[in-house]
């Protein structure tokens, strides 16, 4: 589904149009701002509920990660001492 463009907007040419005169840098800045002033106004904030459980999942995510890095060291370091020695053993 297409949504309608609001009033004012600027819209990417397609190829095959002419050329169209560019708006100055400061319309195309006040144009930016606005664009950016109607995204915030989507943004919603999530309840203190949902925050405590996207918080739960990153941490526990954080965690499984680590551990997989630490085994992961744990056993290159078992197989390089078995490859080239233990350190210290001349």
């Amino acid at each position: 589904m297409v949504q309608d463009e609001p009033q004012g907007e600027i819209v990417a040419a397609n190829g095959s149009a002419p050329r169209e005169k560019k708006p100055n840098v400061f319309s195309r800045i006040a144009l930016f701002v606005r664009q950016v002033f109607a995204e915030l106004r989507k943004v919603v904030t999530p309840t203190r509920q949902e925050l405590l459980k996207y918080t739960g999942v990153v941490l526990g995510f954080v965690v499984v990660m680590m551990a997989i890095v630490y085994g992961l060291d744990v056993l290159f370091v078992w197989v390089m001492q078995y490859v080239f020695g233990a350190p210290g053993a001349a």
